[in-house]
């Protein structure tokens, strides 16, 4: 099984020249990111071509009308030639029904495009907890996602060891991961390298391992994975400081390493 890192732009600072750099430098074969400002448009697209780098496009619909924003997001950020799109997509206020009807119309648009999209399960979108994913995925089975299992574990204050159909159900489906590691209590533990957050590390990893599985399964030789942990906000800080209680570029330059490493014999 062939893995692929990919680097958020989230969180990282300088230009965007020393980010694209930085990311080469480090290994990564891409970034995620939502597409550019017109004005740094021109500027983004020579950046992916002189560091050789693929790009995982981010779309994030608004109301009132999501699938018009769907729509016409995608169809911008087709023209950066992306891999695949991650979409947050719809809101979790929205009526089953009209879900619904959103996701079966952007799996037309993305069949009309030809490009992999993932729906990711994310808070305050539509696949914010496990229980609705699954009533969505045998609504419309044509729709993937991209896998951030973190916002679950926070929505459920869990780390989902009462939701394992729902996985189940939703890792044959997955087609791109956000490797980000969550706890009861939030969606990004402090930092995945300490031994008090064995379990949760252990947890994500054994989610992931079912999804490369399943991958497998369906003769896919390949995975892309996004260590996307962000910066604070969800990066932990100390009180009246704001200090980071870790490096957020190491704990990303670690996860993805960690991730790959595992998967090396397979």
């Amino acid at each position: 099984m062939e893995i692929k890192l990919f680097k958020a732009l989230w969180g990282m600072e300088g230009s965007l020249e020393s980010q694209f750099e930085r990311i080469a430098e480090a290994g990564y074969v891409g970034i995620e990111a939502p597409m550019p400002t017109l004005a740094e448009e021109d500027q983004f697209r020579k950046l992916l071509e002189k560091h050789q780098l693929d790009y995982i496009a981010m779309v994030f619909t608004q109301g009132p009308d999501h699938i018009a924003s769907f729509a016409e997001q995608v169809a911008r950020a087709v023209s950066f030639q992306p891999i695949s799109i991650t979409s947050h997509s719809a809101k979790d206020s929205m009526p089953f029904e009209e879900q619904v009807e959103f996701f079966r119309k952007a799996a037309d648009i993305e069949k009309e495009y030809g490009i992999a999209i993932g729906h990711e399960t994310h808070r305050g979108r539509a696949l914010y907890n496990p229980w609705e994913t699954g009533r969505l995925l045998d609504a419309v089975p044509e729709i993937n996602l991209t896998a951030d299992y973190s916002h679950w574990c926070c929505v459920t204050e869990t780390t989902l060891e009462n939701q394992e159909e729902n996985l189940r159900k939703s890792f044959s489906r997955v087609q791109h991961i956000h490797g980000r590691v969550g706890y009861a209590q939030g969606p990004q533990v402090p930092d995945p390298r300490a031994p008090e957050y064995a379990h949760e590390l252990q947890r994500h990893m054994s989610w992931w391992d079912s999804i490369v599985q399943a991958k497998q399964d369906a003769g896919l030789t390949t995975v892309t994975f996004t260590p996307e942990f962000g910066p604070p906000g969800y990066l932990h800080t100390l009180p009246f400081t704001n200090q980071p209680v870790a490096d957020l570029w190491d704990v990303c330059l670690w996860m993805g390493k960690h991730f790959k490493g595992h998967y090396k014999s397979i």
